[in-house]
């Protein structure tokens, strides 16, 4: 799935540049919080519904669409090894969701859209680093232990997320740090109960 999720990102990417569409496709397609408080009704449901994967699916450029790309196939692919193709899907999923909800908590009268699937692909990282990161928490309680490394992973992630928008908040395309942050703590939450999903009755 991980390597759909590329392949499938990178042909929309690809091909909304080849036509140039992407001025159109990201007034269209992008998650813009003002729009969804503008809407109504079904029309609000539909834009909170769609518009966080449709987002997901459009990148700024070359660059954007690479790193990101980078980073997915790095921790995906080890991510869905250990917690299987079904439940790494619920996993990108979740963290695009919880990507445009901080980003709409933070930003709810923007009227400028967000796109990437760095919301998503923070909640691999999340998950990436909460299985294969190092535990440096050491206390007797396994559990206790694992509910204060993702603590540390939490507030470290968001050190970091808070200077690189604070430096890209100078720049003439500001990175979301609210969207990689909700992602990201996604991926700690989810992981674990993902893992768990998969091998359930095991």
């Amino acid at each position: 799935m991980t390597l759909w999720i590329a392949g499938i990102t990178t042909a929309v990417w690809v091909l909304v540049s080849g036509l140039g569409l992407d001025a159109a496709a990201t007034d269209a397609c992008s998650f813009v919080p003002s729009r969804i408080n503008e809407a109504s009704g079904v029309e609000k449901i539909a834009l909170g519904l769609l518009t966080p994967l449709s987002a997901a699916l459009l990148h700024a450029g070359f660059a954007h669409l690479l790193f990101n790309m980078l980073f997915l196939l790095f921790c995906g692919r080890s991510v869905e090894l250990i917690i299987g193709a079904r439940q790494f899907v619920l996993l990108y999923l979740g963290g695009a969701y919880a990507a445009a909800v901080a980003h709409y908590l933070i930003y709810w009268g923007d009227p400028v859209g967000g796109i990437g699937a760095s919301g998503a692909i923070s909640a691999v990282i999340g998950a990436y680093s909460l299985l294969f990161g190092r535990n440096r928490v050491k206390v007797a309680n396994p559990q206790l232990a694992l509910l204060l490394n993702a603590l540390w992973l939490a507030v470290t992630w968001v050190v970091l997320q808070f200077i690189i928008g604070l430096v890209s908040s100078m720049t003439r395309e500001p990175i979301s740090a609210a969207a990689h942050i909700g992602g990201f703590v996604a991926g700690l939450l989810l992981a674990k109960p993902l893992l768990l999903l998969r091998y359930r009755g095991a």
